[in-house]
């Protein structure tokens, strides 16, 4: 690749879209947008013909998801790189289905985007430590000669919130381990329990344990 790499940077929040914009300007790419909706993203690639599409996913305008499906489809040279607070599963795996190259948090340094940007221009794909993490026990939970998914109707978080309670794990302990709230540890086991049609945590905790997984039968 010769000059600059090209950035197209999407975001609504305007304090960190400008610092993303300074940040990216100092580090020797060429911020060709920045816009702030799904649909103007999708409007500046076309226009604007980038190296990466740096994508938020909670926007107006379709939203990020959207949008990088639509340059996807549609612009075969930009590689997207999602930069967003989201970090649920459901988000994720919706930003790769629609074909996203990296998949990182708005936590990560400047240093770690610049190298993401860097990396996904030159056709790899990127993704931070907790999005690895998840990607990697996804396909792993899902790899051939395990035998087929005792939980299907459970996202991955969702499962492995289950392998949590059948150990014996109470909610705090789930949340230090994600690095989440309680609230949020809440939820997903409330989720659980109705995907299970089950009412209480030692009935999930019972149908986990005949399934292989706690104590005796955790997977790694």
């Amino acid at each position: 690749m010769t000059g600059p790499i090209r950035v197209v940077v999407a975001d609504d929040h305007p304090v960190f879209l400008g610092g993303l914009h300074t940040i990216l300007e100092d580090a020797g790419f060429e911020v060709a947008a920045a816009v702030t909706d799904g649909q103007a993203a999708i409007d500046a690639v076309a226009a604007c013909q980038p190296d990466v599409a740096l994508m938020d996913l909670r926007m107006p305008g379709g939203g990020g998801a959207r949008a990088t499906a639509r340059i996807c489809a549609t612009q075969p040279h930009p590689a997207v790189l999602v930069l967003t607070m989201s970090d649920d599963d459901d988000s994720v795996f919706a930003a790769l289905r629609a074909g996203a190259r990296g998949y990182l948090l708005k936590e990560s340094s400047s240093e770690d985007i610049i190298r993401a940007i860097q990396a996904v221009a030159r056709g790899e794909a990127v993704f931070g430590p907790r999005i690895a993490d998840r990607v990697v026990a996804f396909f792993a939970a899902t790899a051939p000669g395990r035998g087929p998914d005792p939980f299907p109707q459970l996202t991955a978080r969702e499962r492995e919130i289950l392998d949590f309670l059948a150990q014996g794990c109470d909610n705090l302990t789930i949340a230090r381990r994600l690095v989440v709230s309680d609230k949020t540890v809440r939820n997903h086991v409330s989720t659980v329990l109705t995907k299970l049609q089950v009412a209480s945590r030692a009935e999930a905790v019972a149908l986990a344990r005949d399934a292989g997984l706690g104590p005796s039968g955790h997977e790694p």
